[in-house]
């Protein structure tokens, strides 16, 4: 039986995910059955006469915080023994292509996303699993790094590239970066392939990707080259 990964994403604004779950590989994988993708408002399980999902923070402060009550109904509703809660967090672990690797390999993940100051601390205390980041940097919401999670670790669940070669040839697959591509034309605007490329030499083709691949990591990234 092919593996099947399931995500659910809780979010306040489920608009920001229909694009991602309808388009390209990701909308492909969903219509083949390789992945679901289930996308749900919190507000659904916020009481009171406006469902309101969140509060101004205790202590003071700028900006809002998601509450409780409805983040842990909901992530109680939704999840299995199956289930691995992910709460998307600038000062989560860093998302990297090991990292995405595990998490294609789970059964049900389900992610949390933040708005305005973040959640509740009890939510991350007693009902998150991981905390993860996509980067060192702050979104004005979270369910944009809940996208980038689905993208990233959907493609390490068999036969949503289609080509297992893809995943191979990935920056960062092996810490380096990517080799230079090119295709037709040949020439344009003077500009020619580089011959190696149009041998049909495929040792040469693979050392010279290889090459490539090592120089560009140690002009851009050489932290990379150094184990860092």
């Amino acid at each position: 039986m092919e593996h099947k990964l399931k995500f659910d994403v809780l979010t306040l604004f489920p608009g920001l995910l229909r694009g991602v779950v309808e388009e390209s590989i990701i909308g492909r994988a969903i219509r083949n059955s390789l992945i679901e993708v289930g996308v749900h408002n919190l507000r659904d399980w916020a009481t009171g006469p406006h469902n309101m999902a969140d509060d101004r923070p205790f202590g003071g402060g700028a900006g809002m915080v998601l509450k409780p009550e409805p983040l842990f109904e909901a992530i109680d509703g939704l999840s299995s023994k199956e289930t691995t809660v992910v709460y998307l967090s600038p000062d989560g672990e860093k998302l990297t292509t090991p990292l995405a690797r595990e998490l294609g390999s789970e059964e049900h993940l389900l992610l949390v996303s933040g708005h305005y100051e973040g959640i509740d601390q009890r939510v991350r205390d007693f009902k998150v699993d991981r905390e993860i980041s996509i980067g060192d940097y702050i979104l004005t919401n979270g369910t944009l790094a809940a996208a980038v999670l689905i993208d990233v670790v959907s493609r390490f669940v068999p036969g949503v590239l289609g080509d297992g070669l893809s995943l191979e040839q990935d920056a960062f697959a092996d810490e380096l970066l990517s080799f230079p591509q090119y295709t037709r034309p040949a020439e344009y605007q003077g500009e020619r392939v580089p011959d190696v490329l149009l041998s049909g030499d495929h040792k040469s083709i693979s050392e010279w990707r290889e090459t490539q691949r090592i120089n560009k990591t140690s002009r851009r990234r050489p932290e990379l080259l150094a184990g860092g």
